[in-house]
């Protein structure tokens, strides 16, 4: 996993450090790219105009057309458009664009909605084989990805919120 780059100030987050959780001597996770969290029932992937703009030049194509082919607006960036079979279209026996994915997906499974307790992370792991393999990340690390996805959580919910309304 790259390292997740914040997009967000750091205050709302500071607080985050100091406290207790069931992920206080960290968590392992190992992606194994088997495309379980990019296939199968339908999801919305968050990207920001700049995520775009960075798939476009590693695909080698311009971002108007990535944006006309691949990407639907939405407010300030753009949501990925799934094949009929509710894949993501980057996800072809593996993920196409893996070294640019967005941020997003770069910081499964340290999301919010996973992480609210060991219960939530036990239902993640039931759905990704990755979870409880791989190397051992801290909880500083895993706070920092937290921090990252958070503000594309937030976009999600709205989405979700608004019936996708653009």
């Amino acid at each position: 996993m790259r390292k997740a780059r914040t997009n967000t100030g750091g205050e709302p987050f500071a607080e985050l450090e100091g406290r207790s959780y069931f992920f206080d001597h960290g968590l392992m996770f190992g992606c194994t790219r088997c495309g379980a969290c990019c296939t199968g029932e339908p999801g919305v992937v968050y990207l920001t105009r700049r995520e775009a703009g960075r798939i476009a030049r590693f695909l080698g194509i311009p971002a108007d057309v990535l944006e006309a082919r691949m990407l639907e607006p939405f407010k300030d960036g753009f949501t990925v458009r799934e094949a009929e079979d509710g894949r993501c279209i980057f996800y072809e026996n593996g993920c196409v664009i893996y070294p640019e994915r967005p941020i997003q997906c770069a910081t499964f499974p340290f999301w919010f909605q996973n992480l609210r307790s060991s219960r939530a992370w036990k239902e993640a792991g039931r759905r990704c084989p990755g979870i409880g393999r791989g190397r051992l990340f801290s909880k500083e690390e895993i706070i920092a990805c937290v921090h990252a996805s958070f503000p594309v959580y937030l976009k999600v919910a709205e989405f979700i919120s608004t019936g996708g309304s653009r």
